[in-house]
């Protein structure tokens, strides 16, 4: 039975979609300010957490940010103001999806099944994700990266997209290929979050004495180019 984390101060959403999730078969448990979002997910076996970006005693997008530093859990933002900047953040800081307020209880837990699904489905059919290159090591079931055998401290969306632009050596990919691949197929964002996270990236990477980088194409996307 999965066990999902609502994160939100009002006490009516923890109650409509907490009555869908277990008409799914699914159970949940619930927090009603970010501190307590935090200890819950450290203490409990949490399979998804739904997370609201205002709360209280701590924004959901901290929340967020503290998560994905020891864990990988899939997080599915809750925001009201439904504007792209907001969408946009939720995803550079490591959400795996959002949902805009006003939401039905239905659409919400369409959205649980469907990211709970995408993350079985890779667990299944990719059981080991390594990859060598020269200097450049990706372990993408650990999410660690190695570079000049040492660890490169980045997120697990940037390991991602380093991952596939280096499985596809010289190809360019689109922006919307990258973020399909990234994001998952369902997911029809802003593909603005595409050039974000690569900036965010090579920022984190040290260049000097390495023989391949992160190229643009402009008006296309990136590819992995090696010199």
């Amino acid at each position: 039975m999965k066990k999902i984390l609502i994160c939100d101060d009002q006490e009516s959403v923890h109650e409509t979609i907490g009555e869908y999730l277990k008409l799914e078969g699914m159970e949940y448990v619930s927090a009603f300010d970010g501190l307590d979002a935090l200890e819950k997910v450290k203490t409990l076996d949490i399979d998804l957490v739904l997370l609201d970006l205002m709360m209280p005693k701590m924004l959901g997008t901290d929340v967020c940010k503290e998560i994905r530093k020891n864990s990988n859990v899939p997080i599915i933002m809750l925001t009201a103001k439904g504007e792209t900047v907001d969408k946009i953040i939720g995803l550079e800081i490591g959400a795996d999806d959002y949902i805009s307020k006003p939401f039905s209880p239905r659409e919400v837990v369409t959205r649980v099944k469907t990211v709970l699904r995408r993350i079985h489905s890779s667990n299944i059919y990719k059981p080991k994700n390594i990859l060598n290159y020269d200097n450049l090591r990706i372990n993408l079931d650990n999410h660690e990266v190695y570079i000049n055998n040492e660890i490169l401290n980045i997120t697990p969306k940037e390991i991602k997209i380093l991952y596939t632009l280096a499985l596809n050596k010289g190809t360019t990919l689109s922006r919307e290929y990258i973020l399909s691949e990234v994001w998952g197929y369902d997911y029809f964002g802003d593909t603005r979050v595409v050039d974000t996270q690569i900036k965010r990236l090579r920022k984190k990477i040290d260049m000097d004495n390495l023989n391949w980088g992160i190229k643009s194409v402009y008006g296309v996307g990136y590819k992995f180019e090696v010199s």
